[in-house]
């Protein structure tokens, strides 16, 4: 029986998702922005956190680690790769590694460059991927401690999976990436069809969170450094596409 999953907005911009297996009633949280931003999706539905599942050590993912474990029990997991950054892990994981939550299993990708550390996990039984600040809509992760190869390594894991992965991200950025990325790829047909269609939902207030990669992959220009027409607009034709990913990062931050 597929994971429950149900995803809000928080803090402005973050999204609070919880993952719940109704064969056993157990129920993890991907981070922990804050000690109240899952307090209205478990007064609805009666769930109490029994995981806490850490992608990365920024502030607005484990800020509430402490209130929330200290409330409900929580078994807190998160990267290896930032053991000393993140106060309150009970285990670490990484790369290659399996978790269950109840009767399944979550996958760690290693998605490394907006931290060092940073993972992301992967459902593969409903094909679900719980990308945090590694992969947005149409858009990436800054890329505040990595380097671009790595991180374009980490993005090719997260393109591979397949294309009807549904992707809960950390954030509502889509529509700035929307506008950034058809300012370097504005004759890609997908991209400015997902561009309309993020325009259309944030004009009614709707989230564009869960996205689907399958349609990501052909419009977000972060997932096709590798393609030699983009690679052209930026420059950097016949280059390695770690240094198209790095160019095309380095101009989002500029933009």
């Amino acid at each position: 029986m597929a994971f429950e999953i149900i995803c809000r907005p928080v803090l402005g911009d973050n999204y609070a998702v919880l993952i719940h297996c109704p064969l056993t009633g157990k129920t993890a949280a991907i981070d922990a922005a804050s000690e109240t931003a899952y307090d209205g999706v478990l007064a609805e539905t009666g769930w109490r956190i029994d995981m806490i599942l850490i992608t990365h050590h920024h502030g607005d993912h484990t800020d509430g680690i402490g209130a929330l474990k200290q409330r409900f029990g929580a078994e807190v997991i998160g990267p290896e790769g930032e053991r000393d950054k993140i106060v309150g892990l009970d285990r670490t994981v990484g790369g290659g590694e399996r978790i269950a939550l109840g009767a399944q299993n979550l996958e760690i990708i290693d998605t490394p460059g907006h931290t060092l550390g940073h993972i992301a996990y992967f459902d593969p039984a409903g094909k679900n991927l719980f990308s945090a600040d590694a992969l947005f809509s149409l858009g990436c992760g800054r890329m505040f401690e990595g380097t671009p190869g790595p991180m374009w390594a980490g993005l090719e894991k997260l393109r591979d999976l397949p294309d009807e992965t549904e992707v809960y991200c950390g954030h509502e950025y889509s529509a700035a990436n929307a506008k950034f990325a058809l300012s370097v790829d504005p004759d890609n047909p997908a991209l400015v069809a997902r561009a309309a269609e993020i325009a259309r939902l944030r004009a009614d207030n709707k989230p564009t969170v869960p996205f689907n990669l399958g349609i990501d992959k052909a419009a977000n220009p972060f997932l096709r450094a590798d393609d030699p027409a983009l690679a052209a607009r930026m420059g950097l034709a016949g280059a390695n596409p770690g240094d198209v990913f790095g160019a095309i990062r380095k101009a989002k931050d500029n933009f």
